[in-house]
């Protein structure tokens, strides 16, 4: 009997409209475009207005509605929906389910799973793992945050970094020798302090003293996370190319997260991979979290072609990290 692989058949990515440039972001806080530019490689974000719409669920449906355009799909027919985000709707209910609600996928189940800006490799493992037990035939995996919802506009330290998007793929079994491979997923919850987002759990519940204190907005130890999220990606990226015996030649695209362009460009050379093959949109959009990477697939769509390797790689508060590597299932359409 034929291996089942899961492939990804069909992406959609959606950003809003309202672009926030370096230069209107230097009217907010104490900042320049050049010193953006030169620490972060951002240029400007994306931010969801309320005049355009609300929660991160908007962006999904956005996604959905773009990835059917190109691959037309049966709603009815999608048995589950995985959600990787930060920054829900609500804390209950999901925002799965209220994006399946919106979409028509009324026959899913459907859940959201918390990794930061690894939740897209994250929710792909669950999602392959689902079809290749041979009991679901297509699941439908979304990633993406509103980060604006929870950024303190009076850091300058981390408010240029973040902006809003989602992207989201569709997941089919296959016998063919393409989509998912293999992934190397890793986790390191024993310094929280780093980078973390302390406000509205079970722990510390909203509050005047929550809100007064900025718990609600995301705070980082830059040097740390940039050296950890360097090596950490680096080597699960050299773990997944040695034990599926796959040369650096052979890669037609990395594939990582957009949190620094310092970062990638230090990951792809300690990789000795070129930037030509490296995806880089960071520019435009900033670090959408569990978004960046398939918005990266959603930009580069057309580019790939059936039996590219790809490699994606994350890293993220928790500490949570990894790497999938995966054969692209078609051709540009």
């Amino acid at each position: 009997m034929s291996k089942i692989h899961a492939v990804i058949t069909g992406v959609g990515g959606y950003v809003p409209n309202y672009r926030l440039t370096n230069e209107e972001l230097s009217t907010i806080v104490e900042t320049s475009d050049e010193w953006i530019t030169k620490r972060i490689g951002i240029k400007e974000r994306r931010i969801l207005k309320p005049e355009e719409g609300s929660g991160v669920s908007y962006l999904a449906v956005k996604a959905i509605e773009n990835l059917k355009s190109k691959h037309d799909f049966d709603p009815l027919e999608i048995e589950a929906v995985v959600f990787a985000t930060s920054t829900p709707d609500y804390l209950l209910p999901n925002s799965a389910a209220l994006t399946a609600a919106k979409t028509g996928m009324t026959n899913a189940f459907c859940f959201d799973i918390e990794a930061a800006c690894s939740g897209f490799i994250y929710a792909l493992e669950i999602g392959e793992t689902f079809i290749v037990s041979g009991k679901y035939k297509k699941i439908m995996v979304i990633a993406g945050d509103v980060l604006s919802a929870v950024t303190d506009y009076t850091d300058r330290n981390t408010c240029p970094i973040f902006g809003d998007g989602c992207g989201c793929v569709l997941l089919e079994p296959t016998t063919e020798e393409v989509g998912i491979i293999d992934s190397i997923l890793r986790t390191d919850g024993a310094n929280p302090e780093h980078l973390h987002l302390y406000g509205g759990g079970s722990v510390h519940p909203a509050s005047h003293e929550t809100v007064d204190n900025h718990f609600h907005y995301i705070w980082q130890d830059g040097r740390i996370v940039f050296k950890r999220a360097i090596e950490s990606m680096v080597e699960t990226c050299e773990e997944i190319l040695k034990r599926n015996h796959l040369s650096k030649d052979a890669v037609s695209w990395i594939v990582p997260h957009q949190a620094n362009l310092r970062i990638i460009d230090s990951v792809a050379h300690r990789l000795d991979v070129p930037t030509d093959k490296v995806m880089i949109n960071i520019e435009k959009y900033g670090n959408t979290s569990a978004g960046t990477i398939p918005i990266c697939l959603w930009d580069w769509e057309s580019q790939l072609h059936k039996g590219d390797n790809i490699i994606l790689t994350a890293f993220g508060a928790g500490f949570t990290w990894g790497a999938t590597y995966l054969k692209w299932g078609y051709n540009p359409k």
